[in-house]
């Protein structure tokens, strides 16, 4: 999807914004799984996720081709759209980000907080989608895809830091929401001649990518009713779909139970707020622990932003259950 060179190119776009994040191998989470355990805390960002990455890297070339005067529009659950809200204030572009009536308050908020302006659209991601579509036609704005190589090419970036940090892993968990995140880990160890495993992390509830992982082809779910809203996912991308199957070794399904004892287990042994698709990669590990004895692994902490109320009622022992419009 890139090379090296462009890599680095893109690492140059997103380090005048932001500094690399840290990774970090929590003892206590090394005793508990078994293995040594690297945390890649991507949550130390402008928005508290990944994505801001990608965010940055497509403004970037958006303005070098000026495309973006008309203004740019998306959907989101939340990261992406706090990605290019920050990335269009920092360019000085106009943003317009649809959501889902259900979407979280608090990254509606920070959404808003960047200068974007918010859109609330659809029961779910997908229709959300469809929804920027039509704005997008109507208003003439420029359409922002959940999966561009552009986005790959920005996220992929905190790929090279981990390896670059830490070395050769034998596996590293991802999770999977609409693919740029383990599309870019698995370009980066290709780039880099590293035979690490590559796996994705989805909720049970959210299967949709597992199933077409399976299949060989996409297949889409009628519902994705978990709390982890970043791995809500119905309906996988082709493009998406594609970097997975060659690239990826496996995808573990895992519980909403047991992304909520992840959650958990972040904030006892690495005093760290994780949301849930933060969260998934380590209850993918903790499910294969077995199989991952005495390993070096690596676990991508996609992103922090947790609802202060959600956040309590896990950390009370609960399971949350999906959201439902207010």
């Amino acid at each position: 999807m890139f090379t090296l060179s462009q890599l680095q190119e893109a690492s140059e776009i997103v380090y005048s914004a932001m500094a690399p994040t840290p990774q970090f191998a929590w003892p206590l989470l090394c005793a508990r799984t078994g293995c040594e355990v690297w945390v890649k805390h991507e949550s130390h960002t402008p928005t508290g996720a990944f994505k801001v990455r990608g965010g940055l890297v497509f403004m970037d070339d958006r303005c070098r081709c000026g495309k973006a005067a008309r203004g740019l529009i998306s959907a989101t659950r939340g990261n992406h759209g706090q990605s290019l809200a920050y990335a269009g204030h920092r360019y000085g572009v106009g943003v317009t980000i649809v959501v889902p009536t259900i979407n979280s308050r608090d990254q509606n908020d920070n959404i808003c907080a960047h200068g974007a302006e918010l859109i609330e659209g659809g029961d779910d991601f997908d229709l959300a989608r469809a929804t920027a579509k039509r704005v997008s036609e109507h208003r003439g704005l420029d359409m922002v895809p959940p999966f561009h190589p552009l986005l790959v090419r920005g996220v992929a970036t905190y790929a090279k830091e981990l390896f670059d940090a830490v070395g050769e892993l034998d596996t590293v968990y991802v999770s999977i929401g609409m693919g740029s995140g383990i599309s870019g880990v698995i370009t980066v160890r290709d780039l880099l001649g590293l035979k690490t495993e590559v796996v994705g992390v989805v909720s049970t509830k959210a299967p949709a990518f597992a199933l077409s992982y399976a299949a060989g082809r996409v297949i889409t779910t009628e519902t994705a009713e978990t709390f982890a809203d970043g791995i809500a996912t119905r309906q996988p991308l082709p493009e998406a779909l594609n970097v997975i199957n060659r690239g990826a070794a496996r995808i573990v399904q895992v519980t909403d139970e047991e992304i909520a004892n992840a959650i958990r287990i972040y904030y006892h042994d690495a005093h760290t707020i994780a949301e849930g698709a933060g969260a998934a990669p380590l209850a993918g590990l903790l499910q294969e622990r077995e199989r991952m004895q005495g390993k070096r692994v690596g676990v991508i902490l996609s992103g922090s932003n947790l609802d202060a109320p959600l956040f309590r009622s896990i950390l009370g022992g609960e399971t949350p259950g999906m959201r439902t419009a207010a």
